[in-house]
């Protein structure tokens, strides 16, 4: 038995800009938190969980490639270096009420919120144009920051990884897990503690 949840679009745009990527990163996941559209028939004190993960190379931040070319740069500009997979995570605990307005219009929804972030290194080899051509024709770029998804072809492409490997894949597990415990849930035992 897993844990019981229910997507929400969340009414926000990504910014790829800010002080630093880990700042970008928090900045997105608290505003999906924010815009998050929650059904009126919530459960008293669910959870809201939002995040956003960016790749970054030193200070510039990389989103999701829109065209094959933009593809091809990003995975281009990874090669043979290392670079972060950063992670927001923010997560509130409602108070039962329909969350769709916290009060005042000028007031921040959810102020209570935490955010955290997940940074992981990950190392790829220098990649050759071809190798960058067969990567971009499979597709598997399409939707994923830094233009690659590490589950899938781009493994083959990566010679280390220091951190939190399911944040490279788009969600750091166990910042997440220590984020509910510390909010009182434990998800590994899918109780309160």
């Amino acid at each position: 038995m897993g844990v019981p949840f229910k997507v929400a679009v969340s009414e926000s745009h990504e910014v790829l800009e800010g002080e630093s990527p880990r700042a970008v990163a928090e900045a997105n996941a608290l505003a999906k938190l924010r815009g998050a559209i929650l059904p009126e028939d919530g459960i008293a004190g669910a959870f809201v969980l939002a995040t956003d993960t960016i790749v970054a190379v030193g200070d510039r931040v990389m989103g999701k490639a829109a065209t094959e070319e933009a593809a091809a740069a990003m995975l281009a500009s990874l090669s043979g270096r290392t670079h972060q997979v950063v992670s927001g995570v923010a997560l509130v605990r409602t108070s039962g009420r329909a969350a769709r307005s916290a009060g005042a219009p000028d007031e921040p929804r959810f102020p209570d919120a935490r955010v955290e972030t997940s940074v992981t290194d990950v190392t790829f080899i220098s990649l050759e144009e071809a190798d960058i051509d067969a990567y971009v024709a499979s597709g598997e770029w399409k939707g994923k920051a830094g233009a690659y998804a590490i589950q899938g072809l781009a493994g083959l492409y990566s010679t280390g990884i220091r951190g939190e490997y399911s944040n490279v894949v788009g969600l750091p597990l166990g910042l997440v897990c220590r984020m509910f415990r510390e909010q009182g849930f434990d998800l590994v035992r899918r109780t309160w503690v």
